[in-house]
């Protein structure tokens, strides 16, 4: 049984340490940054415990504990508190509402995993079925579809990457691959003659080697039925046909909970650096925005004090590339990182017409980045 934990912070920095904690093991982690977004999720997944944060905006740790205390469905999930030193006297004090145990920030991640084993069985990820961690690991993705078309459209589509891609006809195929190897992915044609991906869904769902596989459903865009019969029956999400690959690429990575941070971060010695690809589409800056205050702080922690900023295979700078750098310069300044950035010659170019980046210094290669380091602290 994979045991589900509920952190709710308004502190993203929490929320990463959370996550890293239980990076061993085999817990599903759920985030919310309040109460209202808490509950809701709470309403949804049911989670096996809630590491609930007392300081919140929108609605607060209390408040949150209160109307969970007060939910017929929700008042067993155990509650961890997680409280500034001066605030312990008033999760004491708030412990007769039901309150588990509570822990002091800031806390080592031992602490964590020890308060939370006493509540849950912890169990190694290592007693789990293997699955890909990163984007470059290989995957097995099953697609269940009556029309060779369409599965060759998405093997050609995502020929490019470590996954392999199988597709079959029928939903016993589906069943006998799924009983044979181990599916990291599925995905099934909500078109399937005579409800059979609703069938085959319940089916997989059932079986404990597929239980938690994420599984879709593949749907024309404009058949709002299908789509919304295959939410409620409890697909994990919908892709859509006409097929955007780049999309079904980034929604399949998404559910197997991969760490696609190695398409943008690197290191090299004694450098950390931050790639940006040829299409940096405002998803991928979402993206790369997501991984970034980890990275900086992993950074840190190995002991890595310089930062390239590689725009040379961008084919244009704009403000939502210019954003994206800023904020990623702020984030090294908060802790003494020293950072310079390599471009092409249309990026040099284009960077004189803005005044944000009109001072900006560009290096050629890693070499003259690198030894730029070496002349004098880089302030851009």
């Amino acid at each position: 049984m994979r045991y589900k934990l509920l952190s709710v912070d308004d502190s993203k920095t929490v929320r990463i340490i959370i996550k890293k904690a239980f990076k061993l093991y085999d817990v599903e982690i759920f985030e919310a940054a309040n109460g209202v977004e808490g509950l809701a999720l709470a309403a949804k997944e049911i989670p096996d415990v809630i590491l609930l944060d007392v300081t919140m905006p929108v609605m607060d740790g209390v408040e949150m504990l209160t109307k969970l205390k007060g939910d017929p469905r929700l008042k067993a999930i155990p509650v961890v508190m997680l409280t500034a030193e001066g605030g312990k006297d008033h999760v004491l004090k708030i412990a007769k509402i039901g309150v588990r145990d509570y822990i002091v920030k800031p806390f080592k991640e031992e602490v964590l995993v020890q308060k939370v084993g006493r509540i849950i069985d912890l169990k190694p990820i290592s007693d789990a079925p293997a699955k890909a961690k990163s984007i470059f690991d290989s995957a097995n993705l099953l697609i269940v579809e009556d029309k060779p078309a369409i599965v060759a459209q998405i093997q050609e589509g995502l020929k490019h990457t470590p996954w392999q891609v199988h597709g079959v006809a029928t939903t016993g195929e589906a069943i006998d691959y799924c009983g044979r190897n181990t599916a990291d992915f599925i995905m099934i044609s909500l078109s399937l003659a005579d409800d059979a991906a609703a069938t085959l869904f319940r089916v997989l769902r059932a079986n404990l080697k597929t239980k938690y596989t994420p599984i879709f459903g593949l749907a024309v865009k404009t058949d709002s039925n299908a789509q919304q019969q295959a939410q409620q029956v409890g697909f994990t999400g919908i892709a859509t046909k006409p097929i955007d690959m780049a999309e079904l690429e980034a929604k399949v990575a998404k559910a197997m909970n991969l760490d696609t941070s190695e398409r943008y971060f690197s290191t090299d010695v004694d450098l950390l650096l931050m790639k940006l690809p040829e299409l940096c589409t405002p998803n991928v800056v979402n993206e790369i925005t997501g991984y970034l205050k980890g990275k900086v702080a992993d950074a840190v922690d190995s002991g890595i004090n310089k930062v390239v900023f590689d725009l040379q295979e961008v084919k244009r700078l704009d403000m939502v590339i210019i954003k994206l750098l800023l904020t990623a310069m702020q984030s090294c300044r908060e802790v003494a990182l020293q950072y310079t950035l390599m471009g092409n010659a249309a990026i040099v170019a284009e960077s004189k017409g803005y005044e944000d980046t009109r001072g900006w210094q560009f290096h050629e290669n890693i070499e003259a980045a690198r030894q730029s380091f070496q002349k004098a602290p880089v302030a851009v």
